[in-house]
């Protein structure tokens, strides 16, 4: 999931954006250019205070660039393990008495760290091809069954077009689905086949993809027989849900994105409509409410493009319409159900 934020205007840099010599810098650059190329340098007159304001808000910039990212993904780390332990039939109160107990949820763990962090290392690498500002991922750690909400990055600034734009937003699902689908069809090698309900409680709702990849693994599943999965398995199941969750073509999610370069101003009228979609679809899973509201709330809206203009290429076109495919193939009405 990528955010974006910024004060761009169509067709070109805000002049709020331009660094000003009234703002602490002189106009000088460094000996490899001319006024208005390379890096600024401090002024002359700086005062010690002003010197030491800069070394405080470096040493913030650095936390929340490197630091605050490195915490959040040791946080998910352990509850992600913590989520894969209770998987395995280890207790609560165990967890805390014998901490050890927590390495049976590493492969659980790592295998989902390892596809979100692909999905979102995507949208950065091919943000950064485009020298757009995008932050390192920050995981997003939850008390949860999946013990996480997943991972997102937040892009300062504007992005150029929307070529950029594509690249960036599809970037992530593909990235994604190729961690996915190899952990999916190891784990599922690693499951077996049990008569049904022998697994009572919860159940997973299984896409398009993943009943192909059974398939493949298995064959014809017979009839009262289901299949319990490795918690490699499961990671891989959870990479598939990440996928479609962050391909619905609404607001700023990576679908909203496709979207708006896709169909441009008809962005919000999609975004209406799938929102409203989203709510009726709580019917059958009440996390799609959730999902609604967060569309409906904040986001119809989407950044403009420093240039709007600029015609999307055949095969940028392709890969919108293959994401919104891809979509389809990884949708479940009913993700997850109690009985």
């Amino acid at each position: 999931m990528t955010e974006q934020t910024g004060n761009f205007e169509p067709g070109g840099y805000s002049p709020h954006a331009l660094p000003r010599k009234d703002r602490g810098w002189d106009g000088r650059v460094d000996g490899f250019g001319s006024e208005g190329e390379g890096f600024p340098l401090p002024a002359q007159d700086e005062s010690p205070v002003a010197l030491f304001e800069g070394a405080a808000e470096r040493r913030r910039i650095s936390w929340r660039v490197v630091g605050l990212p490195a915490l959040m993904f040791i946080l998910t780390l352990l509850s992600t393990l913590l989520a894969g332990a209770l998987q395995r039939g280890v207790a609560p109160g165990a967890v805390f008495s014998q901490p050890s107990a927590l390495l049976v949820g590493l492969p659980y763990s790592l295998t989902l760290l390892l596809i979100l962090g692909a999905h979102e290392m995507g949208h950065y690498v091919a943000g950064r091809r485009w020298g757009v500002d995008a932050s390192l991922p920050y995981f997003l750690p939850a008390p949860s069954l999946l013990g996480t909400f997943g991972a997102v990055i937040r892009i300062r600034g504007g992005i150029a077009n929307r070529n950029a734009l594509m690249d960036v937003a599809v970037a992530g699902p593909l990235a994604g689905l190729a961690a996915a689908v190899p952990a999916l069809i190891v784990g599922l090698m690693m499951s077996r086949l049990a008569p049904g309900g022998a697994s009572p409680g919860v159940g997973l709702g299984t896409p398009l993809l993943f009943d192909g990849l059974a398939w493949l693994v298995y064959g014809p599943i017979p009839k009262g027989q289901t299949i319990l999965l490795h918690p490699v398995a499961f990671a891989g199941w959870c990479g598939l849900l990440v996928t479609s969750l962050n391909l619905i073509p609404a607001g700023q999610l990576d679908g909203g994105h496709v979207i708006y370069t896709l169909l441009g101003r008809w962005h919000a009228k999609v975004s209406l409509a799938v929102g409203l979609a989203l709510l009726v679809m709580g019917y059958w899973w009440p996390g799609w409410i959730f999902w609604s509201l967060m569309v409906l709330a904040l986001g119809r809206r989407h950044p403009r493009l420093m240039d709007e203009w600029e015609p999307l290429t055949r095969k940028r076109r392709f890969w919108g319409f293959a994401c919104m495919m891809l979509l389809v193939c990884t949708f479940t009405l009913t993700p997850i159900r109690l009985f």
